[in-house]
């Protein structure tokens, strides 16, 4: 049984919750990193993550790594490597490049490098060369440097995780919905479901936060609806495997509460009703139009996780006071029962007027928010507590304790605005464009055209430093390629169509 190494990334602050998804599907070995949980397993485990992660915005197999110096390193380690064993000539890619520390400060260059690299060695070993797509490549490779270390890997989904194919429309500013799985593990709605409860979300939006509640309550993998993987294009998949995989269901179970969801925007509820009827799961979630402020105290134990405006990239005419009516709800229509409020400002907390019980820092999209818990109950905290009730659960005080390291070490990387032509570009064309700014025109004019494969092997051997900055919801599945998941093993058996595949379109 051959073993590989896989990375799986996250947002900051996720690490523990993808760490115990690794545990759940029978992983006990790995190390977390920052912003990275990384593990050695099989194929099965590989794809396995890929199809039941929430959290994870990515899965990489490791292919290479070696020490760099200067960005010559990238292309002489790229160019020897074995690239046409791993995917055909005809298949289109496109490389990320990922720093965290170190001298490299540019992205779009070093990417540019290691395209180069892989498209003189298909040149080298199969006379022609492979393209270059940027929005949907065949192969996503991404390069990973951290101080003098880079590692090469494949990512096994292609798309971020995070697109699982049921939003078929959507609201504008939407929670992603691998963070909308993170509140929700959070908050503690996987015990709530088990144990029996309700689920409420009182300003749904496009039911992100419903749809994704109504999995983790049927157990049900995240993957199911996505309408391909990478790994289905590379000439080594073992479609068997995955389809053993795919569609083994034993783990999925009864749901006998319910999931409501309710929005003042008729839009939003006829968007959610949409998306819900697209996962196939309309008969355990409700949307309704109704205004939060009109919200009544539900018939059973529930708990309440939403994400209201906080004025960032979405608003409301009145902000502050709409915290204000959710804090008078939730104290006169929520007691006995918890609610979890996602949010960014802390003059939007106050104006909710409770005291929380526990507050977790979390990362929604760039933006470092806190995810606050209130309890609702009757009278004083000390009689609560006296009476057996628990404002913090072991777990949640541990996840306050990583508050501090959370603060510490967060980043903000501003995304370099990647124009197509510097993708298709070669080193020599790639266009800087700060520098380009202090070029005089006439210098612009006069560039060299793109300089040819022996140029590029020429200069790569100098001593130069180069850069400054340096998925009934099933269809079916087509059956293409088709060998072993190792190099050398051929494939022999075709694959069968179970029609148990969604065909919406997925959301770009």
């Amino acid at each position: 049984m051959e073993f590989y190494t896989f990375s799986v990334t996250s947002a900051n602050g996720y690490e523990s919750l993808v760490a115990k998804e690794l545990e759940a599907l029978g992983i006990a070995r790995y190390s977390i990193g920052k912003g990275n949980v990384t593990f050695s397993g099989t194929q099965a485990e590989g794809l396995k993550v890929c199809l039941w992660s929430r959290v994870a915005s990515k899965v990489l197999l490791k292919l290479f790594e070696f020490d760099i110096q200067q960005e010559k390193d990238v292309y002489r380690n790229a160019r020897r490597f074995d690239w046409p064993a791993l995917f055909d000539v005809k298949r289109t890619f496109a490389v990320d490049t990922v720093l965290s520390t170190g001298s490299f400060k540019n992205s779009s260059y070093l990417s540019l490098v290691l395209k180069d690299g892989i498209v003189d060695s298909f040149r080298e070993k199969t006379g022609s060369r492979p393209d270059i797509e940027t929005s949907q490549p065949d192969i996503r490779l991404n390069l990973y440097i951290e101080r003098n270390h880079a590692v090469v890997s494949m990512d096994m989904a292609g798309d971020s995780l995070h697109r699982r194919g049921y939003r078929i429309a959507h609201v504008e500013a939407p929670l992603k919905e691998n963070a909308a799985a993170a509140l929700l593990y959070r908050g503690g709605w996987e015990q709530v479901a088990k144990s029996g409860g309700s689920f409420i979300d009182p300003m749904c939006g496009s039911g992100t936060l419903l749809i994704e509640a109504a999995l983790i309550a049927r157990n049900m993998a995240p993957g199911l609806f996505r309408k391909e993987y990478a790994f289905e294009k590379w000439p080594d998949f073992d479609r068997d495997l995955f389809d053993e995989i795919y569609n083994d269901d034993s783990q999925e179970r009864e749901f006998n509460h319910h999931i409501y969801g309710y929005d003042v925007d008729i839009k939003a509820v006829n968007t959610a009703i949409l998306n819900i009827k697209a996962a196939g799961l309309s008969s355990d979630i409700t949307v309704k139009e109704c205004d939060f402020k009109d919200f009544k105290h539900p018939k059973e134990k529930s708990i309440i996780v939403t994400n209201p405006p906080y004025g960032e990239r979405i608003s409301t005419p009145d902000l502050l006071g709409t915290y204000k009516m959710i804090g008078e709800r939730l104290k006169h229509e929520f007691t006995g029962n918890e609610a979890w409020i996602l949010s960014y400002r802390e003059e939007c907390f106050a104006q909710i007027g409770l005291k929380p019980s526990i507050k977790i820092p979390l990362f929604n999209g760039s933006l470092e928010c806190e995810f606050r818990k209130y309890q609702m109950f009757d009278g004083k905290m000390s009689v609560f507590r006296e009476e057996g009730g628990v404002v913090k659960t072991e777990e949640e005080k541990r996840q306050m304790a990583e508050k501090r390291r959370f603060k510490q070490n967060r980043e903000f990387k501003k995304r370099l605005d990647e124009q197509e032509e510097n993708a298709e570009a070669d080193i020599r064309s790639f266009k800087f464009r700060s520098l380009e700014k202090k070029e005089p025109k006439k210098a612009r004019d006069s560039r060299e055209p793109r300089d040819s494969r022996d140029s590029r092997e020429s200069r790569y051997s100098k001593d130069s430093k180069g850069s400054k900055g340096s998925r009934d919801f099933r269809g079916s599945r087509d059956s293409k390629d088709s060998r072993g998941f190792k190099n050398s093993r051929d494939f022999k058996k075709s694959f069968k169509k179970n029609n148990r595949r969604f065909d919406d379109d997925e959301e770009d």
